[in-house]
């Protein structure tokens, strides 16, 4: 799924706990007749992914909706969502130079480095 829109506020990383949980929040504003302001969340290394962008910026962003099931202490069950985003990309608009080629997203996948003949001898498959 995705989210477009303009960047209305971008959070500082928040650290949660002694395990050291991390997250950091975007608001995106979306460019239709009833816009709205949807929160998309960061966590842990993915945080790093909104530190290139800026309020104001138009932004795709591919998120995943979370839901958690939660029993308080007195035995009542509470039910909660997120949406948390994994990849976000700048969005250039029409009026910009067409010929200029478009920001490559960002995300958190890496491509892979050239390995040697000998580093694939070692695999036990």
């Amino acid at each position: 799924m995705e989210v477009q829109g303009k960047v209305k506020m971008i959070g500082e990383t928040q650290t949660f706990g002694s395990n050291g949980f991390r997250k950091r929040e975007i608001v995106v504003t979306t460019e239709e007749q009833y816009p709205q302001h949807i929160m998309v969340e960061f966590i842990q290394d993915k945080c790093d992914l909104l530190n290139p962008f800026q309020v104001g910026q138009d932004v795709k962003i591919s998120i995943n909706l979370r839901g958690r099931e939660w029993v308080n202490p007195q035995g009542e069950t509470k039910y909660f969502n997120s949406i948390q985003g994994w990849r976000i990309e700048s969005l250039q608009p029409a009026a910009q130079n067409a010929s200029a080629p478009p920001t490559p997203p960002v995300d958190a996948f890496e491509p892979a480095k050239d390995f040697s003949e000998e580093e694939h001898d070692d695999l036990p498959f």
